[in-house]
């Protein structure tokens, strides 16, 4: 048996905040679109339609009801 049992809590609580630090951040680099990892289209933010949502929560928004006000470019 280990003599530091009450350790185990601690080292459950920072691996579950690290793995979910982790993925968090390569959510961000992977899906947001403001990162661009693609040479060939510098500007990819400007595919995006107006019902496209990229927000990781938003409270009062529904996205598939919003209307484009924005110029083509």
């Amino acid at each position: 048996m280990c003599r530091h049992t009450y350790l185990i809590p601690l080292f459950v609580f920072l691996g579950t905040g690290a793995t979910g630090a982790t993925l968090y951040l390569l959510r961000l680099a992977l899906f947001n679109p403001d990162v661009c990892w693609d040479r060939n289209n510098p500007e990819p933010w400007n595919k995006l339609g107006p019902n496209d949502q990229y927000k990781f929560y938003s409270v009062n928004v529904d996205y598939s009801k919003l209307k484009k006000e924005r110029p083509d470019f």
